[in-house]
């Protein structure tokens, strides 16, 4: 996987783009990368549902969930499925639509500066060691890129909207993610 630095696509990932999205405001630069969890229908994987509710082709009839969630436009960034599978949804230039309502650092509106990877899952469920291994190479990436994603500014979803969200939850192991990610720096 290798990130074009021009379109802000990478080589080497499935891209599934979304509508949902817009540009950043003018000179906003990246300073966030925020972790989140999806599942379609919940604590169900390897639908394909995520990739159809980031494409707004998500059919209502299909689970009484997708009722629930059936006016909703969001996006993010990046999926990463169960078995370390990639999907690029949107540029990284541009600005997903995954935060919210949020804030870091005492600046609101997180999705301005932030770039978005979701994990198939849920708070309940541990994540694949597949998973881990893919999002610490997509990190690697996107530090190589943006320097400044590291320590405090990557946040799960839970940390930039306190109270409204819960990804990517206790089940999330932090400590294996930076760990792993320190690894592979010192082999690069």
């Amino acid at each position: 996987m290798q990130l074009d630095r021009n379109t802000g696509w990478f080589a080497g990932v499935t891209h599934c783009p979304s509508p949902n999205f817009n540009a950043r405001p003018d000179g906003e630069a990246i300073a966030l990368l925020v972790i989140h969890n999806i599942s379609l229908p919940p604590a169900q994987f390897a639908t394909g549902k995520v990739q159809a509710f980031f494409q707004n082709r998500l059919d209502p009839s299909e689970h009484p969930f997708f009722e629930t969630i059936k006016d909703l436009r969001v996006s993010a960034h990046f999926l990463i499925e169960r078995n370390g599978h990639v999907t690029q949804f949107v540029s990284c230039l541009d600005r997903a639509w995954h935060a919210g309502v949020s804030s870091f650092a005492g600046r609101e509106g997180c999705n301005d500066f932030s770039l978005g990877i979701e994990l198939e899952g849920t708070d309940e469920l541990p994540f694949t060691d597949a998973q881990y291994h893919a999002l610490q190479a997509l990190t690697l990436q996107l530090q190589t890129a943006w320097p400044v994603l590291h320590g405090d500014a990557i946040r799960g979803h839970s940390d930039i909207a306190p109270g409204r969200k819960t990804d990517p939850g206790p089940m999330f192991e932090w400590a294996r993610y930076r760990q792993g990610l320190r690894a592979k720096e010192e082999r690069s």
